[in-house]
C-alpha cells in the first residue's frame, strides 16, 4: 500500500512518505470525575461541571517521528477536514504523506479538498484500535483533562493548547503511546 502510495505522489526512487493517523475528538465542560490518587484516608474533592459546551479537535499523530499536530474548531465536516489537512500539509513543507483516517462521513465527502502532496487512505470500519490518534485522546484526557473544570471555552483552548505544546516538545512520548509492534516502515 505504501509503495502504491508513494507511486501516486511522486516519490523518487526509495523515498518513502510520511506516515500519519488523524482523528477527532470533542473536549468540553462536561466534566467526568475518574479515580485518582490521593493520601490514605482522604478523599479528594474534584470539582463535577455540566456545561453543555464542547470544542472538536482534529488531530494528527506521526508514530514513527512522535510528531503531532492540531486543530481546534467548532465542529466536524468535510470544509474543515479540508482545513486542517491543508494546516498539517503546510506545516510538514509540503512532504508527501499518506494518512489514515476513520470512516467518518466528512473523510469521503466528494467536497473534501486533499492536498497535492497527500495521500487518504481509510481504515477498516470499527477499528479504532488500528488508529494510533485514538491514544492520543486516551494521553491527552489521562494527563491533562480528567478531573478538571474550566471557566469557559477558551480555558479548555489553553489547556488543549499546553497539551499539545507539551507533546510536540516529548516526541519519545509520543512514539511511546502511538508507534505499535506491527507498524512497518521499510
Amino acid at each position: 500500500m505504501l509503495d502504491a502510495a508513494a507511486k501516486a505522489l511522486g516519490c523518487a526512487q526509495g523515498e518513502k512518505p510520511e506516515v500519519w493517523f488523524e482523528d477527532e475528538a470533542y473536549f468540553g465542560r462536561m466534566s467526568n470525575p475518574v479515580a485518582c490518587w490521593a493520601p490514605r484516608g482522604v478523599r479528594p474533592a474534584l470539582p463535577l461541571q455540566r456545561q453543555r459546551q464542547y470544542r472538536n479537535v482534529f488531530g494528527a499523530v506521526c508514530p514513527k517521528s512522535g510528531r503531532t499536530f492540531h486543530k481546534i474548531t467548532e465542529r466536524n465536516n468535510a470544509e474543515l477536514t479540508g482545513e486542517f489537512l491543508a494546516a498539517l500539509s503546510a506545516s510538514r513543507g509540503g512532504a508527501r504523506i499518506v494518512i489514515f483516517l476513520d470512516g467518518a462521513s466528512w473523510h469521503k465527502a466528494k467536497a473534501l479538498a486533499v492536498p497535492k502532496n497527500m495521500w487518504l487512505e481509510i481504515l477498516p470500519p470499527y477499528s479504532p484500535e488500528l488508529n494510533p490518534a485514538e491514544q492520543l485522546w486516551k494521553h491527552i484526557r489521562a494527563h491533562y483533562t480528567h478531573n478538571q473544570a474550566w471557566e469557559s471555552l477558551a480555558d479548555v483552548d489553553t489547556s488543549l493548547a499546553e497539551a499539545f505544546t507539551s507533546l510536540e516538545a516529548n516526541t519519545e512520548t509520543v512514539k511511546s503511546f502511538s508507534l505499535f509492534s506491527w507498524m512497518v516502515y521499510e
